[in-house]
């Protein structure tokens, strides 16, 4: 939405749509002001109606007092048709490739310039973890991130690299740096994390294709990576194979049904 956002109407209902449909993907924090502004609504029936969407979890407040998309609209969103139809097809992978590792298991795509995770499947070790289904992390301190941000467009990289904050220790902060990862990340088709988003937790992540397009990362979390890079590697570039397979034909059928 650019900022005409046409005129809400007189109901309650509609005034609250405006207020949500304010948010786009130029715009994911906003104030209360501007929340008015794009809702073409006054400031003070903004307020009220806001304080209702806080309260049902349509929308959240940041420390800094801006207001975000909620994580209730998140729960809804997961059962619209594109999201669910990715996570429903990968599941029987991301169950093959956990019992293949008894590890912690990830489904994640980009979501601007965070990682979005769709699905998770927790590992037997204990390593921890602080990723849930619908959490967004850093790009660039996560396995997931680094295979998503390797392949997204340069004006991506460009802001990621602007940004790079530091989550641990050992957390990649140098754009120079960065770079040169996610080069071999295209070269290797793989990209590794250590301890750089928690401590104690490596992970391991590939690219997932539907047909040449990175749609989706599969990542797995570790204790380390010292002994079973490989082994990790192969299971999920197998399982990712098979996701990209079953999105390519999921497509093909819906083709022929329109």
């Amino acid at each position: 939405m650019a900022g005409n956002v046409s005129s809400p109407g007189a109901t309650v209902t509609s005034r609250a749509l405006a207020l949500v449909g304010a948010f786009d993907e130029e715009h994911r924090r906003l104030s209360l002001t501007e929340l008015a502004q794009r809702a073409e609504l006054p400031v003070p029936t903004a307020h009220r109606l806001v304080g209702e969407l806080l309260a049902w979890g349509a929308l959240a407040r940041t420390s800094g007092g801006d207001y975000v998309i909620g994580r209730r609209l998140w729960d809804l969103g997961l059962l619209a048709p594109h999201n669910s139809g990715l996570v429903e097809l990968a599941s029987p992978y991301l169950h093959d490739l956990y019992g293949a590792t008894l590890a912690t298991v990830h489904l994640a795509v980009r979501d601007g310039t965070e990682v979005l995770y769709l699905d998770r499947l927790r590992g037997h070790a204990s390593v921890p973890i602080v990723s849930t289904v619908g959490s967004r992390l850093p790009m660039h301190a996560t396995g997931v991130g680094k295979v998503l941000l390797a392949h997204a467009p340069a004006a991506v990289q460009v802001e990621v690299l602007a940004n790079l904050t530091r989550v641990t220790p050992y957390t990649i902060i140098q754009p120079g740096t960065l770079r040169r990862q996610l080069a071999r990340v295209l070269r290797d088709d793989y990209a590794t994390t250590v301890e750089e988003m928690s401590l104690g937790a490596c992970s391991v992540a590939v690219p997932v294709r539907r047909g040449e397009q990175v749609v989706a990362a599969l990542g797995i979390v570790v204790p380390s990576l010292r002994k079973d890079r490989a082994r990790l590697v192969t299971a999920l570039e197998m399982a990712a194979r098979g996701v990209g397979r079953a999105l390519v034909s999921h497509q093909a059928r819906a083709d022929l049904r329109n």
